[in-house]
């Protein structure tokens, strides 16, 4: 198919719908996926494709994640949707104990090939317990795969390489992304898990970013190239694996670090991206990495004070002009 303009939503709906039409153990589970289309319509007209490979489940996280990790154990390859990111922790031991540790725990001869989609973060006013990323509540579990897509190409490609992941993948959407238009080659097909992708060049600093915060970054970057900044902005794609080698050599060119995640940067990703680059290429950084987060309080449901909690362009750019001197 040649190149298209589409959303975040509609690239995802078409990886969903590929991965269907291609391998007949893929089946779609969840609350509301089926007849109503998702609560963010992210699924919707696939019911009637697909029919019953498209089931919607009882409001019981931990039933139909539990039921995701039988069904991959028995030959399915099961793609769960969890409503928001922040009810994952009604199903943790599903996801943690159990889908994690199976390829392990059988020596290598059981393996769980599962999708957990969910969708997290703020910017919408849906407040404290629908608004986390949730990214790095899974980056301590050995057996896990997070992915985390900034844009329509890398949602669907990234998705049909989860479906055909032998072990259980974290797939994290943003909701403020759904909108979000770019282009869609369905024809460059999968991309590979681990491999961060560097989507602006320049020489004076490194921003490296997931999610919704790349859009921002990239917004930041834009406004200060006016005044001659030229910032190099990664998206690491993926939390687990994580592509260091990318950022490093991005490091290496412009001396310069900054991390955005949204999240704390207490626990988060960002500390151990930083930390890594300190132990690797310490003698390449011209002044200490610095790191931004939300703020350390749930995300309000007041849209201002949800704008003052979150990262965005303008504090963002703020923040590489203190780091420079600008």
């Amino acid at each position: 198919m040649p190149e298209v303009q589409t959303t975040y939503r509609e690239a995802i709906r078409t990886a969903l719908g590929d991965a269907l039409r291609a391998d007949p153990r893929v089946v779609l589970l969840g609350e509301d996926i089926a007849a109503a289309g998702g609560s963010f319509k992210v699924t919707d007209g696939l019911v009637e494709e697909f029919g019953t490979r498209v089931m919607d489940t009882p409001i019981s996280e931990t039933g139909f994640i539990g039921a995701s990790v039988g069904m991959a154990l028995v030959g399915y390859r099961p793609i769960a949707e969890l409503m928001f990111a922040d009810f994952a922790g009604v199903a943790f031991d599903q996801i943690v104990n159990e889908a994690a540790k199976y390829l392990y725990l059988s020596a290598g001869q059981m393996s769980v090939p599962m999708v957990i989609r969910t969708v997290g973060g703020a910017g919408l006013g849906f407040a404290s317990q629908h608004s986390q990323t949730t990214e790095s509540w899974y980056l301590s579990v050995p057996g896990l795969k997070v992915v985390v897509p900034s844009n329509p190409q890398d949602a669907y490609g990234l998705l049909l390489s989860a479906v055909q992941d032998p072990n259980p993948v974290i797939y994290i959407e943003h909701k403020r992304l759904y909108a979000q238009r770019g282009p869609l080659d369905t024809d460059q097909g999968a991309v590979p898990l681990g491999k961060a992708s560097t989507v602006r060049s320049g020489r004076d600093i490194t921003v490296v970013a997931t999610l919704a915060m790349v859009p921002e970054a990239l917004k930041a970057a834009e406004k200060l190239a006016r005044d001659g900044i030229e910032v190099e902005v990664v998206d690491l794609r993926c939390l687990m694996p994580l592509d260091l080698d990318t950022v490093i050599d991005s490091v290496t060119r412009t001396s310069r670090l900054l991390v955005v995640e949204e999240q704390t940067v207490s626990g988060g990703w960002g500390g151990h991206v930083v930390a890594s680059v300190c132990e690797r290429a310490l003698e390449v950084l011209d002044l200490p990495p610095a790191r931004m987060g939300t703020a350390p309080a749930p995300i309000p449901f007041s849209s201002r004070l949800e704008e003052l909690a979150v990262p965005g362009a303008d504090s963002i750019l703020r923040q590489i002009k203190a780091m420079l001197g600008r």
